[in-house]
């Protein structure tokens, strides 16, 4: 009797323990299946919807967010505002290409406009407007494009006004944009990841560190929202790796095939009577400038071709001016400007000018899209520490190159050209690729990688984007460390 009434309390402890316990036993069994659950969802989520067969436009949909016009174009009918020294409404006429510039020996064609180097915002969005395979489904779409003008809403506030040393003020736009697109579907869909924008100024201007009424610029890139998503900018950052470059707008925008071909059998016959030369003006203030140095150089050289651009009134301010210098040299001098890059960079490789770097962070760095991997190929480099040490003559450098070699890198800078300009929205180019095309392409495969990158980690809570993959030491060589680490660490400041 005492062993039955021991099992029966020995069952009803077991009952009792099993009822106390039953949530926790619930919570156990049913984690993994909704787990499970949450992982498939995810997987078909962020898929897009497969087009129809035969569809031309499969895998390269862009859909494109209906912004508030407080984002776009309330800020082209308030231009006057945009800069306190140049009238950016002159400059963002013409679809952002600015006024035409008047055919002539050095730019002989109806192509060629007065661009500002800071209209990319305006342009970029012209020109998506009219890309062949835009959907109104969100769901098919490979990428999703912002048309936020970041890089004009910001330049309100980089050097006067009222609201200038106000930086909530400053930021008030971008924490209204992030609130907008964190709000919508299309976001939920990858967190953002398969979103872009253009941010048409270079990267510093958006990466404020500080809140002090000097500091520069915005905190657009710093935000939590925009780290997912993908900014082009004219100039990116060798640390960070949301944003991406793309070339700077030039002054030559052809409108059909024919305008480039024209263009690059052009550049490919003309007479160079300078072997090298150099557009610039030196930074007598920055210690570690070389421009100064450069300018000595060339002024000492019946060789060199000479632009000195210190004045308001320069020479350097004129298209032609500076297309002609570029038109008549074999190389062309491009050493860091207030950041890595010059836009006369592109100018010069537009003109068939073989450009000389100085600092790996002018280009090979960057605009990983639309030039080659390959810097040699196209580009001279000379590390600029040995021109400030005076350890070298560049033009002892550039008589090394024979012939044969000159040509070889003229004619690959000049295949180059279309990849690094942007057609008139208006015209149509059929078989030739512009510097839109490519950054779209760059656009759509990277937000591929970042779905695949989810489709293998779904069984992750959070799914980050691989940061290293993006950098640009990986797309040079792999992970790990690069020969060119030294340039972007404290000790080569």
């Amino acid at each position: 009797m005492e062993k039955f009434s021991a099992k029966r309390r020995g069952r009803a402890a077991a009952a009792a323990f099993f009822i106390r316990h039953f949530p926790f036993f619930i919570y156990v069994l049913l984690i993994p299946l909704l787990f499970a659950v949450w992982s498939l969802l995810l997987h078909f989520t962020h898929l897009p919807s497969p087009p129809p067969p035969n569809d031309r436009c499969a895998n390269r949909y862009i859909y494109i967010h209906n912004l508030p016009s407080r984002f776009n174009t309330d800020l082209l009918r308030n231009c006057r505002s945009l800069s306190q020294w140049t009238d950016m409404c002159l400059f963002l006429s013409n679809s952002g290409l600015g006024p035409p510039l008047p055919s002539s020996s050095i730019l002989p064609c109806s192509t060629w406009y007065s661009t500002n180097q800071f209209s990319l915002d305006l342009i970029f969005h012209q020109r998506i407007k009219r890309y062949p395979c835009l959907t109104l489904n969100s769901s098919i779409a490979s990428a999703v494009f912002v048309p936020f003008y970041a890089g004009l809403d910001i330049s309100r506030h980089l050097w006067s006004g009222p609201e200038a040393g106000n930086v909530s003020v400053r930021d008030s736009s971008l924490h209204d944009l992030t609130r907008w697109l964190t709000s919508r579907p299309e976001w939920a869909v990858m967190g953002g990841r398969d979103h872009f924008f253009v941010a048409g100024r270079i990267t510093w201007d958006f990466r404020r560190l500080s809140d002090g009424k000097s500091d520069w610029g915005s905190k657009l890139l710093l935000l939590p929202a925009v780290a997912n998503m993908t900014a082009l900018v004219i100039e990116s950052s060798p640390w960070h790796t949301n944003d991406m470059a793309i070339p700077y707008p030039t002054y030559f925008h052809p409108s059909t095939d024919a305008d480039v071909t024209t263009w690059q059998e052009r550049v490919m016959r003309l007479r160079r009577p300078f072997l090298f030369s150099f557009a610039g003006a030196p930074r007598p203030n920055r210690t570690d400038d070389i421009r100064g140095r450069l300018t000595d150089q060339c002024r000492g050289s019946e060789r060199c071709g000479l632009l000195e651009c210190g004045s308001s009134v320069s020479r350097c301010h004129s298209p032609e001016s500076v297309m002609k210098l570029f038109e008549s040299s074999v190389f062309c001098l491009q050493p860091q400007g207030d950041s890595y890059t010059r836009r006369s960079a592109f100018d010069a490789m537009v003109a068939g000018c073989i450009p000389v770097f100085f600092h790996p962070g002018s280009a090979y760095v960057q605009y990983f899209w639309h030039l080659p991997k390959n810097y040699s190929s196209y580009s001279v480099f000379v590390p600029e520490k040995e021109v400030r040490e005076g350890k070298v003559k560049v033009e002892d450098i550039l008589l090394k190159f024979g012939e044969e070699k000159v040509r070889a890198m003229r004619e690959q800078v000049v295949r180059l050209i279309p990849r690094l300009v942007y057609g008139d929205p208006r015209g149509k180019m059929e078989s030739v690729k512009d510097a839109f095309d490519v950054a779209v392409e760059g656009v759509i495969k990277r937000v591929e990688r970042r779905r695949r990158r989810m489709d293998d980690q779904m069984r992750l809570w959070s799914v980050d984007v691989d940061e290293e993959e993006e950098s640009w030491q990986f797309y040079l060589g792999g992970r790990g460390k690069h020969e060119w680490d030294y340039f972007f660490s404290s000790a080569s400041m």
